[in-house]
């Protein structure tokens, strides 16, 4: 079980109490309206999947209820650090650990005796 740290609760609480709310930080149009499908499909569908550190929303649904964000390695599903909604993005770019390539069942198939 994860253990995630609520910045508004100030203290760490079950995963089954959370409930992840998409990418952090994204820049949201100002008046949707007003812009193209092309626009509209890239800002709400279109999302990055990177390994390794990605920024997120996450919602503390069984506590505060409230939103923050959250630094969380996409390859050990370790959150590195949360924040309140609002704060600026960290810097930690630096602090986050670079991950040798992930072994798959594929790519070892071959090498079994």
């Amino acid at each position: 079980m994860l253990l995630i740290y609520c910045p508004y609760c100030q203290e760490e609480r079950s995963e089954l109490e959370f409930r992840g709310a998409g990418d952090a930080h994204i820049a949201r149009p100002t008046n949707i309206a007003s812009i193209s499908d092309e626009e509209f499909e890239e800002y709400f569908f279109l999302r990055d999947n990177p390994k390794g550190l990605i920024f997120e929303r996450w919602r503390h649904m069984h506590g505060c209820g409230r939103f923050f964000n959250a630094a969380r390695d996409t390859v050990s599903d370790k959150f590195i650090m949360t924040y309140k909604a609002g704060e600026p993005k960290p810097d930690i770019g630096a602090a986050a650990e670079p991950h040798a390539p992930v072994e798959t069942y594929e790519a070892v198939e071959g090498e079994a005796q």
